[in-house]
Parts: structure tokens; C-alpha cells; sequence
């Protein structure tokens, strides 16, 4: 590859042009496409001139497809799958066109093109686009061909007409073949309109029809619907029926649990026959009209509630009333059996305690609402016949009060479910009617549904037969401006054209084999056989910020009386510092070369002075910066320092006077940061002997400081060309990066200086601001 380099510096010196491949003199041609546009058009203006001295004869054209049903579905049905000629084929033989060639040259076509220009010629006749008939020898301006395919024995007549106009006017031939065109348009859109309003009046005359009986029966369903409130009978029946299924097993249930309560309830009743004082009360209280409305009340409330607990919860108003009125209903009755067991106590000669009082009325109270509404006359009679003076047995009065009980409720379930039962028969025997009104209104409804459905794919079918039918003229190539079609003037145009570009190729091909400078970063890379770190843009320079008066501060120590720090109330932000994602990935390319460990010191350097190295280098540095390292830019070019000019900085001191000053003060006081992770030690007052500091023993010790100290070192060096002090700063860095501006560096001075550093530690190339179309 180095030798390719030499190569190519021999091609400079000997301007032979066989070393150029294809790619770069396409790139070649693309940077000086302005001088080659500008001479392919000054000598192609030249050749127009010359041409548009003769007297012009123009010819326009335009080919219109002429199709028919007729090819289309012998097309069809011999070849489905065939596609490899659209307009070519065996079977048009059959197809007549030479109607369709007269028609396009009728009179009665042509006198509507002519209406059509008699604004822009008001002088033109019919004779002026079909030509006179008594000129046989002289060939009619207007002429239509078929266009054939194939060559020797195999042409085939196609199906597109080639339709030209002569005339001495370029812009008359384009407007009269556009006039043809449009009244062809014309007459093929009325064809079709003619042919689908004959062929379509029967089914337009029906449809309208067809759509109202949609219309009316589906309004008939929803009116159905809408009266009794269902959407489908038959189903709404089924869920009925199920429900009335439901409903007599459950009542089946409820009434063998009844029948069991009720057996159970007289077995109680006839073990409780013995209880005298149950008797007594029992007789007392059956004698009580007040008692029996009250408990007959009490059980009606009773059938109510289980009756409102069927469609209702128990925190409905309608339940919660009827709970009240039951509470209220039992005080009143918890009274009256109260009253009638203190007289019958207050008989007996040892009247028993109020707990037992108590007791004893709500095992009453209990019995006798757990009683039915007409219970047997003769229990009471059994009770005091029997005249037995033992005590209650409670247990069997605690069993008695919830057999009752659990019959009370299952007597409510069972009326309630009885109710529900006429309730769905009678809800059912409507349901037969409404199935046959159904099945009768939704027929009608699909019925005509689908009539409107296959009259529209009828009308839709139909159409598309119709509108295939015939013949259908589509244009496939409009008319142009006429052209030219004499001799001589095609020539010299030709010429013009032709000789143009390769002329306009030669000279910037001359030009460029002259010129030294590089435009291409890819060509950069071939010629000094480095690795291309990255292609940077042109980066914004650092932005000034607004900064208030310098303050100078001077220190008490007695060996830097004389130096004076400046304080900065707004440092250079991040955003104000260049940078790019091309930048970054250069940074990210030279620390992977030295993977696992990146290097400290990395000098930046180019060939000549003006290539952006300094603006590269802050690049890396806010690059390395955002990649939270620490880093601290050396402003080596002694000789012309711009570092602290671009960040608007003070360079009354800097790095030679910290090489100069033997009193080793702390490097801070030379260091001004501009940013929290970039600091800046700029070059200071320009030295007397700028190489004797640089090879100084202190520089290399201050260096290894700074290397100790900070993640990255960037040093800005001087050009490499011209001077010496970029060759010493090599050496003592880690790692050199190339700088060269693409479009003002040459060849020769990028292989000269990578020549002087390819024996150091050069890792690579950065191409600086190059054109974008490299």
C-alpha cells in the first residue's frame, strides 16, 4: 500500500490518467459537475444555434391501445396463464380493426379536433390535418398505423395504432395531436356511456324497487320487535321453558319438604298433648278474637315477605317495610300472649317467677305463630282433656317452634313458586303466535335482502361485460413537441450533445490530473496507508461566552509573586464546546487501537497550518468528556497559538512560563478550566526558543504529571511540516493522530508527513471537512 502511495505521487508528476479507476473518476466527475454542466451547455447552446439556422420540419406522434372483447376473451379462455405479450397475439386475425382505423380518420373526429384549435388557427381547415384527396402523390399530414412486433416472417400486427402529424410548427404538430386525443377520449367515453345506459336499464329500473321492499320489510321486523320487546321468539321460548322446568322441580321439592314438616309437626304436637299449662294458655288464647286477627295478620306479612324475597333483596325498601310491619305485628302479639298468661298464672297457687313468665310466653308466642292460619279446633280440646299437671318439656316445644317455622317458610316458597309457574305458562301461550309472526316477517327480510344482493353483483357484472364490450381506445403515449426531421439539424444538435459532456469530461479530467489536493477521505487512506480514524464535518466553533470583566487576583506566595490568576464568573459549557458523532467515534477508534488500556497522551498534529487540528482536538476532548473522563489540553504550538483565542482565554501565562519558572509553582495556577471535566493550559507569552523548552527535561517530566493526574492528555502540536517541535512533542506522547482538511492538503505534503511520523506511534488519519458529496 505504500508503494500504492508512490505510485500515485508519480502519477501527479507525470499527469497520466491510467492510474484513476472507475470509482474515483466518478467522484472525480461528481466534484467538478458544475464546469462539466457549464461546458456540455455552452457547446450544446452553440450547436442549437447553428441548428435553429434551417428551416425546421416537425413530426409528433402518439400511440393510442385499441382493445376488444372479442381478443380479450379468446385471450381468455386459449392462454389463462400466458402473459408475455400485452399487445401482441395470434388470435387478433379475427378482429376487424381496419373500422377503427377509418373511424380515427373520419371527418366527423376530425371537425371535432379542429373546433377544438380554431382559438389558437383560427385558418385551419379539415384539409390541413387529413390532407387534400385530389394530392394522391403527396402524403396526408395525418396518418394512423399499426405498430407491428417481431422481425422477417414472425411480425404480428398488435393492437396499438401509431397516430403522427406533420407540420412545420413543433408546438401546432403537439397541439393538434393533443386536440385527437381528447375528442378520441371523448368519443370512447360516450361509446361506453351509450353502451352501459342501453344494457343497464333494465336492472336500474328494478333496483330502485327491490330497495324499498328491503326497506319496508326490515321495518316490519323492527316494528315487531319493538311491540313486544324481543329480538328472537324462538330462543326467548327456549330460555322460558327452561325456566318453567326449573321452576316445577323446585316446587316438587318444596312440597315433599312441606309434607315432611308438616308429619313432623303432628308427631310434636301429639307428645306435647300432656303440658297442661301450654294447654290452658292454648285455650285461653284460642278464645282471644284480638289473638287470632293478630297471628293471621302476622302470617300474611309472613307470605309476603317470602314473596317479595323472590325478586327482591332484603335491603329493598319494599322487603325492609314489610320486616317492620312483621316487627311491629309480633310486639303486638308478644302483648296479647303476655296478658293472657298473667291471668292464668295469677290463678295458680304458686305463681312461678318473671324469667319463667317470660319464658314461657315466648315458647307460646312461638308455637302459636309456627301454627297454620286455621289450626285443628279440637288440638286445644285434646290439650285440656288430658288434664295433666307435669311440666313443659321444653325441648319438644324448642323442636315444635322450628318445624313450624321451616313449614311456615316452604308454604311462602311454595305459593310463590306457583305464582311463578302460572306466570310462565302464561307467558308461554303467547310465544306460538310470536314464532309464527317471526318466521314469517324474517323470511321476507332475507328474501329480499338477497333479491337487492344478486341485483347488484347482476348490475356489477353486467357492467363490467358491457364496459368490456366494443372496442376501448386508451391512450398509452401522449403527444410531444414535434421534433425535428429534416437533415442536418439533428446532426449538428446530435453533435452538440455527444461532443458536449465528453468535452466538458476531458477538460475537468485535465484539471483535476493537475491539481494535488485530496477531496476524498477514502483516497486519504489509500495513499498513506493509515487506518481512516474518522470523517468529521466541519465543526462549529466554540461558541464566546458572555463574560464579565476579568478579575486578577494576586497570590501570597513569595515564588509567584508575580503571577496573577484570572477569575472567570462564566465558564464555556458543553454545549458551546464542538462536537459531533463522527468526533466521538474517532475517539472511540483510537482508544480501542490500545485496548484494555487507552492512552494518556495523545498528540494532535496535520501536515500545514489551517487544517482544524485545534478544533479536532477540543472535539476529543468534550468526546472524552462525555465519556466522564478527566482531560486536560495542552496549547503546544508555541509559535502560533489559536487555542486560547477559540475559547476567548487569557495566554499571559501559560505553558512557557511553567517551563520557564523555577520556582515550581502548583500547575493550577497555570490551568484554566472550561469545563468541570476539560481544563486548558494554553502556550503562553511566545518563548525565545521554543525547541530548547519542548526537548526541555521539565516538559517531559510535566507530561508524566499530567499523564498522573488526568485521564487524557491531549497535546495540540505545531504543523509537522516546517518545524521541529511537533517531532519532539512525538516523541514524548503516547500516540499521534493525523489531522488533514480535505480539499486544501495535498498529496505530496500528507506523504511527506506521514513519512516523518510513521516510525513513531502514528495510529491513524482523521479527514477533516470534507465536501458532502465524498
Amino acid at each position: 500500500m505504500a508503494d500504492t502511495g508512490l505510485e500515485q505521487e508519480q502519477l501527479v508528476a507525470t499527469s497520466s490518467s491510467s492510474a484513476v479507476d472507475i470509482r474515483q473518476l466518478l467522484k472525480i466527475l461528481h466534484r467538478r459537475r458544475f464546469l462539466i454542466a457549464s461546458i456540455s451547455c455552452l457547446v450544446m447552446s452553440a450547436a442549437g444555434v447553428l441548428a435553429l439556422l434551417a428551416k425546421p420540419n416537425y413530426q409528433s406522434s402518439m400511440q393510442m391501445l385499441v382493445s376488444s372483447n372479442i381478443y380479450e376473451s379468446t385471450r381468455s379462455r386459449n392462454s389463462p396463464g400466458d402473459g408475455d405479450s400485452d399487445f401482441t397475439d395470434a388470435n387478433l386475425e379475427v378482429v376487424d380493426y381496419t373500422a377503427q382505423l377509418q373511424l380515427m380518420l373520419s371527418n366527423q373526429l376530425i371537425e371535432k379536433a379542429v373546433a377544438k384549435l380554431r382559438s389558437e388557427y383560427p385558418q385551419i381547415k379539415v384539409e390541413d390535418i387529413k390532407g387534400e384527396k385530389n394530392k394522391k402523390g403527396k402524403k396526408p399530414p395525418l396518418s394512423v398505423a399499426r405498430v407491428e412486433s417481431g422481425s422477417g416472417i414472425n411480425r404480428i400486427p398488435s393492437q396499438v395504432f401509431e397516430i403522427t402529424y406533420k407540420d412545420k410548427n413543433p408546438i401546432k404538430t403537439q397541439q393538434v395531436l393533443e386536440a385527437l386525443k381528447q375528442v378520441y377520449q371523448d368519443y370512447n367515453i360516450e361509446q361506453q356511456k351509450l353502451r352501459l345506459s342501453r344494457g343497464m336499464a333494465f336492472v336500474n329500473e328494478r333496483l330502485p324497487k327491490v330497495k324499498s321492499e328491503v326497506t319496508q320489510a326490515e321495518r316490519n321486523l323492527e316494528l315487531f320487535r319493538n311491540r313486544n320487546k324481543i329480538l328472537d321468539p324462538e330462543a326467548q321460548s327456549k330460555i322460558l321453558l327452561a325456566s318453567l322446568a326449573d321452576t316445577q322441580k323446585q316446587l316438587q321439592t318444596t312440597q315433599a319438604q312441606l309434607q315432611d314438616s308438616q308429619a313432623r309437626y303432628t308427631a310434636i304436637q301429639q307428645k306435647l298433648a300432656a303440658s297442661p299449662r301450654s294447654a290452658l294458655v292454648s285455650s285461653r288464647l284460642s278464645q282471644s278474637t284480638r289473638y287470632q286477627t293478630l297471628l293471621n295478620e302476622i302470617q300474611k306479612t309472613e307470605l309476603a315477605i317470602s314473596q317479595e324475597r323472590i325478586r327482591y333483596t332484603d335491603n329493598s325498601p319494599a322487603v325492609q317495610k314489610l320486616l317492620e310491619q312483621r316487627q311491629s305485628q309480633l310486639s303486638l302479639l308478644r302483648q296479647e300472649v303476655g296478658r293472657s298468661l298473667s291471668d292464668q298464672v295469677g290463678k295458680s297457687t304458686s305463681p312461678p317467677s318473671s324469667s319463667a313468665i317470660d319464658s314461657t310466653i315466648e315458647k307460646i308466642l312461638n308455637q302459636s305463630l309456627n301454627q297454620p292460619l286455621n289450626p285443628p279446633a279440637n288440638n286445644n280440646e285434646s290439650l285440656l282433656g288430658k288434664g295433666q299437671l307435669a311440666g313443659v318439656d321444653l325441648k319438644l316445644v324448642e323442636e315444635m317452634i322450628q318445624v313450624q317455622t321451616t313449614a311456615l317458610g316452604l308454604i311462602a316458597n311454595q305459593q310463590s313458586l306457583t305464582e311463578s309457574e302460572k306466570r310462565l305458562r302464561t307467558e308461554l301461550s303467547r310465544y306460538p303466535s310470536l314464532i309464527a309472526e317471526y318466521n314469517r316477517l324474517l323470511p321476507e327480510v332475507q328474501t329480499s335482502r338477497k333479491t337487492l344482493e344478486q341485483l347488484m353483483q347482476a348490475q356489477q357484472s353486467l357492467g363490467l361485460k358491457i364496459a368490456q364490450g366494443g372496442f376501448d381506445w386508451q391512450i398509452i403515449e401522449a403527444p410531444e413537441k414535434g421534433t425535428y426531421i429534416g437533415s442536418g439539424r439533428m446532426i449538428l444538435l446530435g453533435g452538440g450533445l455527444l461532443l458536449g459532456p465528453i468535452l466538458a469530461i476531458v477538460i475537468a479530467l485535465i484539471l483535476e490530473l493537475l491539481n494535488d489536493k485530496l477531496y476524498v477521505p477514502y483516497e486519504l487512506q489509500r495513499i498513506t496507508n493509515l487506518r481512516l480514524l474518522g470523517i468529521v464535518p466541519k465543526l462549529l466553533p466554540p461558541k464566546k461566552p458572555k463574560r464579565t470583566i476579568p478579575v486578577f487576583k494576586n497570590t501570597n506566595n513569595s515564588r509567584t509573586q508575580n503571577t496573577r490568576t484570572l477569575v472567570i464568573d462564566s465558564p464555556v459549557t458543553m454545549a458551546s464546546l464542538p462536537s459531533h458523532e463522527t468526533i466521538d467515534m474517532a475517539y472511540q477508534n483510537i482508544q480501542i487501537l490500545n485496548s484494555p488500556l487507552p492512552y494518556k497522551s495523545l498528540m494532535v498534529t496535520s501536515a500545514q497550518v489551517g487544517e482544524g487540528k485545534s478544533t479536532v482536538a477540543l472535539g476529543l476532548a468534550v468526546s472524552a468528556a462525555r465519556m466522564h473522563h478527566r482531560v486536560l489540553i495542552i496549547d503546544a504550538n508555541l509559535r502560533n497559538p489559536s487555542l486560547h483565542e477559540q475559547l476567548d482565554l487569557s495566554n499571559d501565562w501559560g505553558l512557557s512560563l511553567l517551563l520557564v519558572d523555577e520556582a515550581n509553582p502548583p500547575y493550577k495556577e497555570y490551568i484554566q478550566p472550561v469545563h468541570p471535566a476539560i481544563d486548558i493550559l494554553t502556550a503562553g507569552p511566545f518563548p525565545e526558543d521554543a525547541v530548547q523548552l519542548l526537548s526541555s527535561r521539565q516538559m517531559r517530566e510535566l507530561l508524566e504529571y499530567f499523564e498522573q493526574i488526568y485521564d487524557l492528555v491531549l497535546v495540540d502540536a505545531s504543523p509537522i511540516l516546517g518545524t521541529v517541535d511537533a517531532r519532539i512533542l512525538a516523541t514524548l506522547c503516547d500516540a499521534i493522530v493525523l489531522v488533514a482538511r480535505m480539499g486544501q492538503v495535498t498529496r505530496t505534503e500528507v506523504v511527506e508527513a506521514k513519512e516523518i511520523l510513521e516510525k513513531l506511534n502514528l495510529v491513524g488519519i482523521i479527514a477533516n471537512q470534507p465536501k458532502k458529496f465524498d
